[in-house]
């Protein structure tokens, strides 16, 4: 019997204790960041996928109001918790205002189209529905036309907001913008941006003839944009440019404290502008070497714009 058990102990060896009942289990801390290190690892090769794409899509709007590399894109990125959920319903008017802005009391005719795709905050671009070129050349001339005819009251030079394209500016601001800006023109799309009286804006948006930017919202938002800042849509034929006009008309009321009075129009020659030494602008080009005012608003901006995203954080 004995020599019976013997082999028998060799044939089935005791079962060894389990490893977890000997081993002590990992502290719940580590436990922890080990999970999330785990999920991390596996999360971030799409989200640096998702991330390089949507700054390609940055990029693909042209330069704007922030620089045009990937420091623009995080400032941007940040500033989207900020921006309107729907910037095609009016903003508030004050009571105050409501019942004196620049726009004819008829309003303006509705544009007969869908309102086209828009995108992005700075840049903020509209993405279909583009001018032909001759028709932006067309508003591009009626705004240089617009500061010929009224020297003591308008300028063109290099946008403040958008420092890459042409902007017409009033002399006299009442209404604050930056520098005195009225309106400017985005060669890529045929676009605008201007400042308007918040009654005006609601006509224009409410015609279907643009959307207010996503950052006027007011308040904290005022260091980027004014609160009546829209974007307009493109014109698309010279009956359109006119329409436009009338609506850059009430922009310059706006800011400028008082509607503009046609019967000054060309009532002071040209040499008589102030000699401010503001470059001018055609249509397709901006000199490089603007005056320093507008480089100085320029960096404003942007400043402002590091300001508040270091704020945020």
């Amino acid at each position: 019997m004995a020599t019976a058990r013997l082999l028998s102990s060799f044939i089935s060896p005791p079962i060894p204790s389990s490893p977890s009942s000997s081993v002590n289990p990992l502290p719940p801390f580590f436990a922890f960041t080990h999970n999330y290190l785990c999920a991390a690892v596996l999360l971030l090769p799409p989200l640096a996928y998702l991330t390089y794409k949507d700054y390609r899509s940055f990029l693909s709007l042209g330069p704007g109001g922030t620089p045009y590399n990937f420091y623009g894109y995080c400032i941007i990125t940040s500033l989207r918790l900020l921006a309107l959920r729907n910037p095609r319903v009016p903003g508030p008017v004050p009571e105050g205002l409501k019942h004196n802005g620049y726009l004819p009391k008829s309003g303006v005719a509705k544009r007969d189209a869908a309102r086209p795709i828009v995108t992005g905050i700075a840049p903020h671009r509209q993405m279909n529905q583009r001018p032909r070129r001759e028709i932006f050349d067309l508003l591009s001339s009626s705004l240089q036309n617009l500061a010929d005819n009224y020297p003591r009251r308008l300028r063109i030079a290099i946008s403040c907001f958008e420092k890459h394209c042409p902007g017409l500016f009033s002399r006299k601001q009442v209404n604050k913008t930056c520098n005195g800006e009225i309106v400017h023109a985005h060669l890529s799309d045929g676009s605008m941006h201007m400042t308007l009286h918040p009654a005006d804006a609601k006509i224009v948006i409410e015609a279907g003839w643009g959307e207010r930017h996503p950052l006027s919202r007011g308040g904290w938002c005022r260091r980027f944009v004014p609160v009546g800042f829209v974007m307009i849509y493109a014109p698309r034929t010279e009956e359109e440019v006119g329409l436009v006009l009338e609506i850059v008309k009430a922009g310059i009321g706006w800011v400028s404290g008082e509607p503009l009075d046609e019967s000054e129009a060309r009532l002071y020659p040209r040499e008589m502008e102030t000699k401010d030494g503001l470059n001018r602008c055609d249509s397709g080009h901006c000199p490089a070497n603007a005056n320093s005012t507008i480089k100085n608003c320029e960096s404003d901006v942007v400043q402002n714009v590091a300001n508040a995203v270091m704020e945020v954080a």
